[in-house]
């Protein structure tokens, strides 16, 4: 993408007027997503985007500049310009870059630019009718496919030289039911760090029949009670609460800068023994997979908390140095516009020993959240407020009514003491996390689990 040249000129002018490390990130990226609402194709838009980021590190502050004009000239220019801010002159560098060599954990099969359009369509039609053609409460359907395919160049002034090429591949369906004035709404979009043949593996009208059943079994629902209670939350995306109320807060940028309830806490006791949380960029073919992270490191598998012990955080290059701890190749970055900095990857609760069979039989009254929906945290105190998509009563051991207008209100270090029991049905759902360096792809999960004693929120008062 670069020529060694010009990436040891560009690197040596990054640093000409001081700093003690430059890294260049070069990404050329062709995406596609297509949306079919309402039977009709709406949008149907691909693209490409190209850029050159040029990052300086001076022991622990960071300048980043980015271009999309990637002649020498140019890059040089901008490397001067970010330098600049800097004051002490350094002496030219001779780089050696030594091609890294790393485990491929996404192979894949079928390059989706190579697929006809007509073939992509199709599916989004095959979808839209399954879904609509559930149940006649079905109002509206929104059918969604998207395709990524991302090569990145990471050089940096240790001599690192790393590529790596990402392709993801991603169907969403929205389903909405209506019924006297109300409307509910279902939602399910599974997606892989593969390439066309994820449509071999997975079936789309099972995913369109799963949104609308969700949004069917919602606007027939009544309004959930208010109040502690006992909550099991289900599997795949359930895990979003422990990726927005503690995995944040386990992410170096924060804990590197004292803003986390979890700084300072190595060692120590932060979650209940059933609890082991794992974060692994490793996982084949996995959403939130990659070979090496955004600043060159490659990705592992790292023990984040094991049996209530807090182990590890989850870490970059830059927030490293404050902490005085080496990369877990936790470094992400949305695209060249911005600078990496500490995200999860594939971020999920450990499977225990539980059935989900067996939680249900032993809650004598409380919540069954099958499907959570969005929320917001705030990553320093842990507090957070999630929907529920779709949720049940528990009465003396058995679902006895499908709730709707749920909430759970927490803190995450809290209800991470609070689970006692934890499920054997692991599994992954996948999501875009938001944060400071854009909008990352993530999966987040867990088995099921119960928290003993949640706040939740309702429509119909206490019960």
């Amino acid at each position: 993408m670069l020529k060694e040249k010009v990436i040891e000129n560009v690197l040596n002018a990054a640093l000409s007027k001081g700093g003690d490390f430059a890294e260049l990130f070069v990404e050329d990226k062709n995406n596609g997503n297509i949306k079919l609402v309402g039977g009709l194709i709406e949008n149907n838009i691909s693209g490409r985007d190209f850029g050159v980021g040029i990052r300086i590190l001076d022991k622990f502050n960071s300048i980043y500049a980015y271009t999309n004009d990637s002649s020498e000239q140019n890059l040089i220019k901008v490397a001067k310009k970010a330098s600049a801010a800097l004051n002490s002159t350094k002496i030219d560098l001779k780089l050696n870059f030594m091609k890294a060599t790393t485990s491929n954990n996404n192979p894949i099969l079928k390059y989706p630019i190579n697929i006809p359009m007509s073939h992509k369509i199709e599916l989004l039609r095959r979808g839209f009718e399954a879904a609509k053609n559930y149940d006649s409460v079905i109002s509206q359907v929104v059918v969604s496919y998207m395709e990524e395919e991302q090569n990145v160049l990471i050089a940096n002034t240790d001599g690192l030289l790393a590529a790596d090429k990402r392709v993801r591949t991603r169907y969403s369906v929205n389903s909405v039911a209506s019924k006297d004035g109300e409307m509910q709404q279902g939602y399910y979009s599974p997606g892989s760090s593969m390439g066309f043949e994820f449509y071999d593996k997975i079936k789309v009208e099972d995913i369109a029949r799963e949104a609308s059943r969700i949004a069917k079994t919602m606007v027939y629902a009544d309004y959930c009670p208010s109040g502690v209670m006992p909550v099991i939350i289900d599997n795949e995306f359930g895990g979003v609460l422990f990726h927005e109320a503690c995995g944040h807060a386990l992410e170096a940028a924060f804990v590197s800068k004292g803003t986390s309830a979890f700084a300072d806490r190595l060692g120590q006791v932060v979650a209940s023994p059933l609890v082991t949380a794992i974060d692994d960029g490793t996982i084949p073919n996995g959403w939130g997979t990659t070979n090496i992270d955004d600043e060159g490191t490659p990705t592992q598998r790292n023990i984040l908390i094991e049996n209530g012990i807090l182990k590890s955080y989850l870490i970059d290059k830059l927030n490293g140095r404050r902490m005085g701890m080496k990369s877990t190749g936790s470094a992400r970055r949305q695209s060249y516009k911005f600078a990496p900095t500490s995200r999860m990857n594939n971020t999920f609760i450990a499977a225990g020993n539980s059935s989900l069979d067996h939680m249900i039989s032993n809650t004598e009254k409380g919540l069954y959240a099958k499907k959570l929906g969005g929320g917001s945290v705030n990553p320093a105190t842990g507090d957070f407020n999630f929907a529920v998509m779709e949720g049940y009563i528990v009465e003396e051991g058995k679902i006895i009514k499908p709730v709707r207008g749920a909430t759970l209100i927490g803190k995450g270090n809290k209800v991470l003491e609070l689970i006692d029991m934890v499920g054997n049905n692991l599994s992954l759902g996948q999501g875009m996390c938001g944060a400071e360096s854009g909008s990352i792809p993530a999966n987040v999960g867990q088995p099921s689990i119960r928290v003993k004693a949640l706040t939740v929120g309702g429509r119909k008062g206490d019960e």
